[in-house]
């Protein structure tokens, strides 16, 4: 399985999907900004302002601010959540907005910062009924690279075993029982998301949904 490395093709598709997620946030009231995302207990607006810090810490700074919460991942994502969000819901945006662009990140695994932007997006639109489904290219990308290693999620070891085809692209992977759904679900659950369990099929399924919950 062959992950690209093709950083041009992939920050591009980082910076169309938060354009893309900008303009979803621009219509949503101050309610929905409160609103929950599939994010563990983060609101919509914190996820959003934990965007905002990815795109706008490099490796050096990352280091320093790992070592500065004893290397606890927790610890660091709230101390840049709480600097990275705005005191209303659209200064939050417009700091979001500001980093569209951007191409800084912690590492080189561009596909993984791809990643951010895709799982995080649908973490928040999923919730609030919104619907986007990223261009195929860029979500096979993601897909691959969830599928290959376990990175910020233990994506690899969550599908251990099992047979992945998606059923609106090219991504496939591994050997065992099949599980068969959209690309973007796919990376959801690799993503560890039990809500788009049911958007897939297959006799895998039960594996993953006990993994899960587990």
């Amino acid at each position: 399985m062959t992950v690209t490395t093709d950083a041009a093709f992939l920050w591009a598709a980082t910076h169309v999907e938060r354009a893309a997620l900008a303009g979803d946030l621009a219509a949503l009231t101050p309610d929905r900004w409160a609103a929950p995302s599939l994010c563990g207990d983060w609101s919509v607006e914190e996820v959003v302002a934990h965007l905002t810090a990815a795109a706008s810490i490099g490796r050096w700074r990352w280091i320093a601010s790992m070592i500065g919460a004893r290397f606890d991942p927790a610890v660091h994502n709230a101390r840049r959540l709480a600097e990275h969000r705005g005191a209303t819901p659209a200064e939050t945006l417009e700091r979001f907005r500001a980093v569209a662009t951007s191409s800084v990140a912690p590492s080189g695994h561009t596909a993984a910062w791809l990643g951010e932007v895709v799982v995080h997006a649908e973490d928040i639109r999923r919730p609030l009924g919104l619907v986007r489904t990223p261009p195929v290219a860029a979500t096979t990308e993601v897909a691959r690279f969830f599928a290959a290693r376990d990175f910020t999620v233990d994506s690899r070891r969550l599908v251990a075993g099992l047979r992945l085809e998606a059923t609106d692209g090219p991504f496939a992977t591994g050997d065992g029982p099949l599980v068969t759904g959209p690309t973007l679900a796919l990376i959801m659950v690799m993503a560890g998301r039990p809500a788009h369990l049911d958007d897939l099929d297959g006799p895998g399924v039960s594996t993953l949904r006990g993994r899960l919950a587990g």
